[in-house]
Order: structure tokens, then sequence, then C-alpha cells
């Protein structure tokens, strides 16, 4: 699932509109030090005022969404000298502004600091491109959000947010919907190998205005009809899902913060943290131990869950990365790959962790700018590639219509081979 983080820069820095939920409020809070994680909520992001600002910038220093913030603060107060430092962590990261904003930030800084910010905005980059198309989705599927491939078969499996329903392939090479009765958005998608059956995750993800009262939770798409299903606690949409490898499903709930799982002998959902503690959580995977949960929070990082004690912490980074924009996480052996849709430039990155998982030692760039795609979402990750939906369609929809003169295109599932 994606976030509105994206192709946000200008309006940071010109218009001082905060990039989260609310108005701007001044509220100050204590800086954070440590690896702890900073509780987040909706008032989190309408903190507005430096002295906030700052402190949530040192509670999250990978943090890209949480640094724009901060450098529209200090425009707004004409704090010249802080926002060139601002600039310099950006530029170390990467990050490219758009066009109009890399005219306007020196005019807008000032003359005396003019020629320094404009040397530290970014130029767009050359696109790295390492994918190919494996198969196209029809257009009548709509709005694609995640994919399950079976690689030995080579077939694959998309679920659609706009239809409710999955498509796959036949052995024939034609796409079939399969509709799963009483199926709301279906947006997650994973293979339970102890039983054979596929899991998807089903709710009110784009959050139309609905007069049918649609399936929330966890339910079977291979069983049909009468297969397992397991309703989500009350007002919870489940969203991203992990199979861990003692069987437990995990999932987030990107829309009001939680995140939950189902045991092995699926007989209720239950949380594993309550909303309060992270933003908009998506993307999560196990550690190689199976002893820690990864979760990307969309606008501040990547948390790490100790299952056993359910304490929260952020995972660090002794480089310097952008941690924050993940929409899909995936693990290769100590290595998160992630699909970084907030990010500007949109990337694919894969994060090298160090023995203890804690943090972050290594970074490439797998994946950067594709000129075919619209943003990257959901994939599946096989032994030799990773496979994802390039080119989503979110910014076609308005809580579940189609916006005007807008039409769903063919869905591209790309294979990007990984390196061993």
């Amino acid at each position: 699932m994606r976030a509105s983080l994206a192709a946000l820069a200008f309006s940071l820095v010109v218009s001082g509109c905060a990039v989260d939920d609310g108005e701007i409020a001044s509220v100050s809070e204590p800086a954070h030090t440590g690896a702890d994680w900073r509780p987040v909520d909706a008032e989190t992001g309408k903190i507005g005022d430096i002295a906030g600002l700052t402190a949530l910038s040192e509670a999250f220093p990978d943090s890209s969404s949480v640094k724009l913030r901060l450098l529209n603060a200090q425009l707004q107060a004409g704090e010249g000298g802080a926002m060139i430092e601002t600039l310099v962590w950006l530029n170390e990261r990467g990050y490219v502004f758009s066009e109009v904003a890399r005219v306007q930030i020196p005019k807008l800084i000032g003359e005396e600091l003019a020629e320094d910010a404009a040397a530290l905005l970014l130029s767009p980059p050359e696109p790295v491109e390492n994918s190919e198309v494996a198969w196209t989705v029809p257009a009548e599927a709509g709005l694609v959000e995640s994919v399950l491939v079976d690689v030995e078969e080579w077939r694959v499996a998309v679920t659609s947010i706009a239809t409710r329903s999955l498509w796959g392939i036949m052995p024939d090479g034609s796409w079939t919907q399969v509709e799963l009765d009483g199926a709301d958005n279906l947006t997650g998608i994973v293979y339970d190998r102890a039983t054979g059956d596929i899991w998807v995750a089903s709710g009110n993800v784009d959050q139309s205005d609905d007069e049918e009262e649609y399936f929330s939770g966890l339910m079977s798409g291979l069983k049909g009809p009468q297969g397992p299903r397991v309703e989500a606690p009350d007002n919870v949409v489940l969203s991203d899902l992990h199979r861990a490898e003692d069987g437990t499903l995990y999932a987030s709930d990107p829309l009001n913060g939680g995140v939950y799982f189902l045991g092995p002998e699926r007989d209720a959902i239950e949380a594993l943290l309550e909303p309060g503690t992270l933003r908009s959580p998506q993307g999560l995977v196990t550690s190689e131990d199976g002893k820690r949960l990864y979760v990307s929070d969309y606008r501040y990082g990547i948390a790490i869950i100790e299952l056993a004690k359910r304490q929260v912490s952020r995972l660090r980074a002794d480089i310097a990365v952008i941690l924050d924009g993940t929409d899909a996480l995936f693990r290769r052996g100590n290595s998160l790959i992630a699909i970084q849709n907030g990010t500007s430039p949109m990337r694919i990155s894969q994060f090298d962790l160090s023995d203890d998982g804690t943090r972050v030692v290594g970074h490439r760039i797998l994946e950067m700018a594709h000129g075919e795609w619209t943003e990257p979402l959901g994939g599946y990750l096989g032994e030799s590639a990773l496979y994802y939906v390039g080119n989503g369609q979110w910014d076609k929809y308005v809580a579940g219509v189609l916006g005007e003169g807008k039409e769903p295109v063919p869905t591209q599932i790309r294979r990007l081979p990984l390196a061993d």
C-alpha cells in the first residue's frame, strides 16, 4: 500500500504545509536518544515548530520525511544556516527535489546562501534499470497491489483492490479472475506451506464508502466459499502479510497503526502491537532467527519488534541512508530488501545488516527511477529474483472510484534478478 509522501518536496519547502495529518501545531518535545522507538501517531504529524521537529529528527535520524518537515519549518523561520545543514543531510542520501523546487529553494533561502543551497540540490540521477517484465496483468484487474509467484511452475497470482478479487494466470497463459465470497479490497497474499493454501488480506484499504458490508480479515484464497477465514478485530484494516517459518501470519494495519498476528492454529487474529506506537506500518518480515519482526513505518523508518517481549526499537544505520518511504519489505539472508516508493527518486534498496540484525552496515540500490515505473508496489521474493508490481495505479483512484478521465492500464509484474 502506498501513502501520500511522493512529490511533496516543493510544497514542503514553499507552501508551509506539513507532511503529516492535520494542521501544523506548535509542539516542542524533548530529544530522544538511543535506538528506542519513539511512539508516533496522528498527533505526531501535527508537530510544526523547529524545536519539536528537531527532536523528532533526532528520534528518527534516517527519515527523509521528517527532515523535509524540518526544512519547511526552518524556511518559515528564516533560518538559512540550519536549512543548509538539512540540505546537506538530504544531499548525502541522494534525495532529489522537483525541478520547480530546485529553482525556488535558492531564491527562498536568501541571496547570501543561495549559491550554497543550489550546489546541494541534486539533479535527477541516471535510472538504474535491472528488471524486465515477467507478466502483464489485464487492465480489467484495475488497481493491483501484491504478487505471489510459483517459480517452479512459472505461474503468478495477484490481488486487486479495485475488483476485490484475485487474478491468476492459467496453464495456457490466459488470465482468470477469482472472486472470493464477500471479499473487500484484497491486498497482502502469502502461501502457507503447511496446508498448501493461500491466505489473503481483505479490508477497506481504499476507504471507499460502501453500502454493502464486506469481510475484513484474513481469508483462504484457494478453498472456495467454505474455506477458512478469520475476522479482524473491530476497526482494524489489514494489508501487508508475512508468513514466518513457524507458520505464524503477521499483518500490518497501515491506516490505524497496529500490527497483528494469526497463530499456526488459525484461531483468532491478535494484536502484536496496538495502535499508538507506529503511524503507518506497511511491509514486515521476520529475522533469520525468527525472534524479531522488522516493520516499515512509511513516514519514520523501520521498527524492530522483539517478539518474545514485544519490545520495539529502531533499526539504526551506521551509514548515510534513507529508511522511510518503504512500502514492501523482504529479507534475503541477513539483508533487507525495501521497495521505497516514498523516497525521491523511488528506488528498490538492499540494506545489509549487522550480525545482530540491529544496524544497517551496507546499502546497495538495486533499481531506481525506472523509466517504466509509475510507483513500484508489493511483491514476492524468490531465491534468485524479486517479483513486484512496477506500475501501481493508486493515483487513478479516489476512495475506490476511478478519477474523472482516468482509465486503468495493464499492470506490469517485473522480475528483478538478485546477485548471490
